[in-house]
């Protein structure tokens, strides 16, 4: 298969990137750092190729989509974490612009050329958030670093949801917890285990968060379907039932209405 993985140069989607290419799939990482990317690229075998993608920029969006012609597989991984209030190029709040917004305008650019499926990261923070789609981007409300996260994984999760609806082979799958490159940002106790040796791998390595992405892509399931640790934060990944605002079919089509709005991309399948 064709398969994409954006942010496939560190942390969870490296491996994964990693895990497919050597499993004999054609893999394109699209990341922000392509210099970053090629280091990635040259440590994995079998076919990789690197590609230029910003999700924070649509105009980036837009330049990578065009440059497609068919993918089998879109894996919706890229993130960031632990921002302060920040916007991207196109005035969305860092963590809904990037998490979400960009993925968002990617999935729906891309369309039919999407053969297969898309697989789309989301986290456990998403059960303890809410939709403010009055405030999306947090331009009234007190901002929270990471309400922003969560709600950006709920996001994703009420987008998996609406694309499965419309008739897409759509996934969503929580890695659960792992040290790895997405908590550069952070600040507080995240951000001090960074500095310290004893956190490291804890509680998991990024090569085994990232078989819920791989289980993802590779195995017969069906749309809607939610992979996430048995314990939450590791543990082999198994199908797991959605909470009720993660799969609330007026939140989800108000949240696709807005962000085709916001993104000016609709599905084109």
């Amino acid at each position: 298969m064709r398969i994409i993985v954006t942010g496939g140069n560190s942390g969870v989607g490296k491996e994964t990137a990693a895990a497919l290419a050597a499993a004999g799939h054609s893999v394109l990482i699209a990341a922000r750092t392509v210099s970053k990317s090629e280091q990635a690229a040259a440590e994995m075998s079998g076919d990789v190729e690197v590609a230029h993608l910003d999700l924070a920029d649509l105009t980036s969006v837009r330049k990578f989509a065009d440059s497609v012609e068919s993918v089998d597989v879109l894996v919706n991984n890229a993130g960031v974490l632990g921002l302060p209030l920040t916007r991207t190029a196109d005035g969305f709040e860092a963590h809904m612009g990037t998490n979400y917004l960009g993925h968002f305008a990617l999935t729906c650019l891309l369309g039919d050329r999407v053969k297969d499926r898309v697989v789309s990261v989301t986290s456990m923070n998403h059960l303890f958030s809410r939709m403010h789609l009055e405030d999306l981007n947090w331009h009234s409300r007190k901002y929270s670093k990471w309400a922003a996260y969560g709600q950006s994984k709920l996001a994703i999760m009420l987008f998996t949801d609406e694309l499965a609806r419309r008739g897409v082979r759509a996934i969503a799958v929580d890695p659960g917890g792992a040290d790895t490159n997405i908590s550069r940002y952070s600040t507080g106790l995240i951000g001090f285990s960074r500095e310290l040796g004893w956190p490291r791998n804890f509680p998991q390595t990024a090569k085994t968060a990232a078989q819920a992405s791989i289980i993802g892509v590779t195995e017969d399931l069906p749309a809607g379907t939610y992979l996430a640790p048995v314990f939450k934060q590791f543990g082999r990944p198994r199908v797991t039932k959605r909470v009720k605002k993660a799969r609330d079919p007026d939140t989800a089509a108000r949240l696709w209405q807005l962000s085709a709005d916001l993104t000016e991309c609709d599905w084109s399948r």
